[in-house]
């Protein structure tokens, strides 16, 4: 059974920083790359970030460039994104999912597996 669990959301002023993780267990093929999407009141699930099983390639949504990166530890079965600069129109919930897509072929509806959510607050 795979699962995605999300952790580190939480309430934050503008500017400020927040890193989530997200642990995966189950995920029997090495070819899954995990990412992030992230969905807001009222909004259509959005692409933030995802990266590959190697971590040698990644991949952000325009909005976030540059204040955002994403990590993995194959060893904990965990990826990270850390959050920068953070503004308003950064809160939301912030989901991680898995893909056997290629991070640059996220964006698209699809993902073969999905987190519970972790809660982003932005406070101005």
């Amino acid at each position: 059974q795979v699962q995605l669990v999300e952790s580190g959301g939480g309430l934050v002023q503008a500017g400020g920083s927040l890193r989530l993780s997200c642990a995966a267990s189950g995920l029997t093929a090495s070819s899954y790359a995990l990412g992030w999407l992230r969905q807001a009141p009222g909004k259509e699930h959005e692409f933030v970030a995802a990266i590959s099983w190697s971590g040698d390639s990644t991949n952000y949504a325009d909005s976030v460039k540059g204040r955002f990166t994403i990590s993995r530890d194959n060893a904990k079965n965990t990826i990270y994104l850390q959050m920068n600069s953070l503004k308003p129109e950064d809160a939301a919930v912030y989901y991680c999912a898995a893909s056997l897509r290629s991070p640059d072929n996220w964006g698209a509806p699809g993902y073969a597996y999905w987190g519970q959510g972790t809660q982003v607050t932005v406070s101005s």
